[in-house]
């Protein structure tokens, strides 16, 4: 059992050797181990937050481009909007006015249509007023050379009819 009681001895020495050498292992540890590991940490932590900020960033950014772009298209809608409100009214005016231009022209070939009838209608009047004139003659010219009856009186009007008729 001596064997087995040296196991579980106590001796200082072992003991104060085992401590400075724990407290050795840690500060070398510490010194070479945690800082280096913890700086890693540190700057990987870092970076990430880089990231997020980055990220938020750009998210404002979007957020910005998106309102830019809605306002932008509503200006465009708006502008569009105007370019065919002024491109009906323009229309409408050009509408109008070749309605009126075709109505001044319509007026003006009716004045000229009316006016070629009266005078074709005078024309036809004088033309008449001639042969009636030239039967006229004809027909005096006959009743000297002879005398007339009451049978060749009427003769002499329907002739004159049958002429006027043709003419």
């Amino acid at each position: 059992m001596d064997k087995y009681l040296a196991f579980f001895t106590v001796d200082v020495w072992t003991m104060i050797f085992t401590w400075v050498n724990m407290l050795l292992l840690f500060t070398v540890l510490k010194k070479f181990l945690f800082k280096p590991v913890n700086d890693v940490l540190n700057q990987r932590e870092a970076e990430i937050k880089k990231i997020y900020d980055d990220a938020n960033e750009a998210n404002e950014k979007a957020v910005e481009m998106e309102k830019t772009y809605s306002e932008k298209m509503a200006q465009a809608r708006d502008e569009a909007g105007e370019i065919i409100k002024q491109a009906t009214l323009t229309a409408q005016k050009r509408e109008k006015e070749i309605i009126e231009a075709a109505h001044e022209e319509v007026a003006s070939m009716t004045r000229r249509a009316e006016t070629q009838i009266a005078l074709e209608r005078k024309k036809a009047y004088q033309e008449i007023r001639d042969e009636i004139s030239d039967i006229s003659v004809a027909i005096a010219g006959k009743m000297v050379q002879r005398e007339i009856n009451a049978d060749d009186h009427r003769a002499l009007i329907s002739q004159f009819i049958e002429n006027v008729g043709e003419a």
